[in-house]
């Protein structure tokens, strides 16, 4: 190793010593309130159609959901209980669920002679792709290496599996790191951004791209994420070709 990459590593094992992964400040509370609000705002202007339940009862739970979580850590992600952490589970659980089902009454909807408003569907497509997106960026920023509180607050000692590995993980010991959590010689954390981008390539190529899923979970999350807006694309061009044939 030459003298310039030792005073690197030693600048780097410093910075490290100096500012511990448990002493930084935590992820901003707010973008995850937007997405989740986002989200519920998606399900509350879907056709009837594609409700299932009263239009107002999912929305108030996972409000409801949400308040609370708020309440342990409303500006830095720095606390978390047992409630807590199911609770945001929960909610994102909730979410995705709720999505999943208005995806199957839309394809109902669009295979059936029940399709008399084509615009209201093909935007209500694009309503529940959209809500996808956000769905499992949340799932995906809630489950990688434990959730965001303990990506920042923990020891990197204590730091549970990587579900995702990162471009920015590719360093020189990215091979013998990144299964305990983010490659040493830069300590990166990603925040909720990197797992919405996560998610929005993931729905568009249908497969993973720059960020390789590493466990069995988010495999098969990314899976099911590929598969539902698969499904979408074609319902939509589906329809809309049948829209231009009418």
């Amino acid at each position: 190793m030459s003298s310039a990459q030792r005073s690197v590593n030693d600048y780097r094992e410093r910075a490290r010593q100096r500012f511990a992964r448990h002493e930084r400040r935590g992820e901003a509370r707010l973008p995850a309130v937007i997405a989740t609000l986002a989200a519920i705002l998606l399900y509350l202007v879907l056709p009837e159609q594609l409700l299932f339940v009263p239009r107002f009862v999912l929305p108030a739970l996972e409000v409801l959901l949400l308040v609370p979580l708020i309440a342990v850590n409303p500006r830095r992600m720095t606390r978390q209980n047992r409630l807590s952490r199911i609770g945001s589970l929960t909610l994102v659980a909730l979410i995705g669920l709720s999505n999943l089902v208005s995806l199957g009454l839309l394809v109902n909807a669009m295979v059936t002679d029940r399709a008399d408003d084509g615009g209201s569907l093909l935007l209500a497509a694009l309503q529940v792709w959209a809500t996808g997106i956000i769905v499992f960026g949340l799932a995906f920023w809630e489950l990688d290496r434990g959730g965001p509180v303990v990506r920042t607050q923990a020891d990197r000692a204590e730091l549970p599996l990587a579900d995702f590995r990162f471009s920015q993980d590719e360093n020189h010991d990215a091979v013998e790191e990144v299964a305990d959590g983010s490659a040493r010689s830069s300590d990166w954390v990603p925040t909720l951004m990197d797992y919405l981008y996560v998610s929005v390539t993931n729905s568009t190529a249908f497969s993973p791209t720059d960020t390789m899923p590493l466990s069995t979970r988010a495999k098969a999350l990314m899976a099911v994420e590929s598969i539902a807006a698969l499904i979408t694309s074609l319902l939509v061009i589906a329809h809309a070709v049948g829209l231009l044939d009418q």
